[in-house]
């Protein structure tokens, strides 16, 4: 389907603070759809967004039998980040840990991917990855 856009729902538990998290890693917030009780992410203008939306607003969106998971207790999503490069990945996870953030794992380094994992102040499971992709498809051909 040509054209469409992905909007990932989280709730957080204090909206300034993960504000000032993901301003940290360099990221932006569309200000038509940030308000007291949401921001909008801009992970790649026109295509991807997480609208982080504080508790009480993200539950007023669920049925009356559930509630929000606590991402700092159980893992209730992993959001896959790409990057142009190995350096992007480090760029963006150092940032992140600088921010706030706290390391997931150990750094997958599979030859022409690699990898590292962060959780964000609110627990949410952030992977960000790089992948070469002329050696991805050599690996290919070469298997052929």
């Amino acid at each position: 389907m040509a054209g469409s856009m992905i909007f990932v729902n989280l709730a957080v538990k204090d909206l300034d603070r993960t504000k000032d998290f993901w301003t940290g890693l360099g990221y932006s917030f569309d200000p038509i759809f940030t308000d007291e009780n949401a921001a909008c992410l801009v992970i790649s203008e026109g295509h991807n967004y997480a609208m982080l939306l504080t508790e009480p607003f993200f539950n007023g969106f669920l049925s009356k039998d559930k509630t929000a998971a606590d991402a700092t207790a159980t893992t209730e999503t992993m959001i896959g980040l790409s990057a142009d490069s190995r350096e992007e990945v480090d760029r963006l996870v150092d940032a992140a840990l600088a921010s706030g953030g706290s390391a997931i794992g150990e750094p997958m380094d599979q030859g022409p991917m690699y990898g590292r994992a962060f959780q964000d102040p609110d627990g949410h499971h952030w992977e960000v990855m790089y992948m070469d992709m002329d050696a991805v498809q050599q690996q290919g051909e070469q298997a052929q």
